[in-house]
């Protein structure tokens, strides 16, 4: 017996809402007119990487900009329509944006 029959078991009213979560996650519309701009600098002597030039929503992009992070595991920020990303991942990012079906442009060597 799993979790999910015993959670049944404790509460039989109750109605699940796995539907509702794996269809918002299927709205989520990305829009992107241009290829998106993944470029590398160092900043007070350390690197990072720079994504910018997405056309659509701003939380569309802070959730972007989470996900990359909790998937390279390093930290960042998202300021000025830019997502920052500490230390040079540009390949990494650049193939998990292909893989989300963004078109990316590599910038800086």
């Amino acid at each position: 017996m799993d979790l999910q029959d015993q959670l049944k078991n404790l509460f039989p009213d109750h109605q699940s809402s796995e539907d509702e979560n794996t269809n918002e996650e299927e709205d989520t519309i990305w829009m992107q007119d241009d290829p998106m701009i993944c470029k590398y600098e160092k900043r007070k002597g350390k690197p990072i990487t720079i994504i910018e030039g997405y056309t659509g929503a701003d939380s569309d992009f802070k959730k972007l900009a989470k996900e990359l992070k909790t998937t390279l595991g390093v930290g960042g920020s998202f300021k000025n329509d830019a997502i920052i990303i500490q230390g040079d991942y540009r390949d990494r990012i650049m193939q998990i944006l292909k893989d989300k079906g963004f078109k990316t442009k590599r910038v800086g060597g």
